[in-house]
């Protein structure tokens, strides 16, 4: 019996991850590759959302947007990869003065892409990469369609490590450390 894999990669939480092992440069085909796990691999979905602009941005506002538009682009053109793009919402100012901004549609994207391709049998696995237990419904969906789920996750510090729900509900962990990040690292 054949297997085919598709990939779930929240964009948000995988920049987090990074951060924590110094803002590391990876090789997104590299990531796929060891996600898909000798899987045939279906496709690669990417959900993020491109920086806030405020109404008269910046000079650096406008390059640090220019570059994001950038990177999905060439992300977009590796082999089997589709960006999601969401949408960046500012919610204003918090506490110690800094701007506060949410995410929107990127977990809904994600759990109809999981949801679709596991009713109507395209894959047999999914693998995604996320902290955030919004996906609990369409992970239960999938799996009663068959679909064995993996989750990528680091738990390096509370502000990244899944919810407890999430760890418990999947089918296989795999931890993302200083090990895994250096295989996936560009050059």
């Amino acid at each position: 019996m054949y297997s085919r894999i598709a990939l779930f990669i929240d964009g948000g939480y995988l920049d987090n991850v990074l951060k924590w092992h110094g803002k590391a440069k990876i090789d997104y085909s590299k990531l796929a590759a060891i996600m898909a796990n000798d899987h045939l691999l279906l496709r690669t979905y990417y959900y993020h959302c491109l920086p806030y602009q405020s109404p008269n941005p910046s000079p650096e506002e406008k390059e640090y947007f220019s570059n994001a538009q950038s990177f999905f682009k060439r992300l977009n053109r590796l082999d089997s990869f589709t960006v999601r793009e969401g949408k960046l919402a500012f919610r204003g100012i918090d506490d110690r003065g800094f701007p506060v901004f949410e995410q929107k549609r990127i977990d809904v994207m994600l759990a109809t892409d999981l949801v679709m391709h596991s009713t109507k049998k395209l894959i047999t696995h999914a693998a995604l990469l996320t902290g955030d237990s919004d996906f609990l419904p369409a992970l239960q969906i999938a799996q009663s369609e068959g679909v064995h789920v993996t989750l990528y996750y680091s738990d390096e510090s509370d502000d990244i490590r899944p919810h407890d729900e999430l760890l418990d509900l999947v089918d296989d962990r795999k931890v993302i450390n200083a090990e895994f990040i250096n295989s996936i690292k560009r050059g």
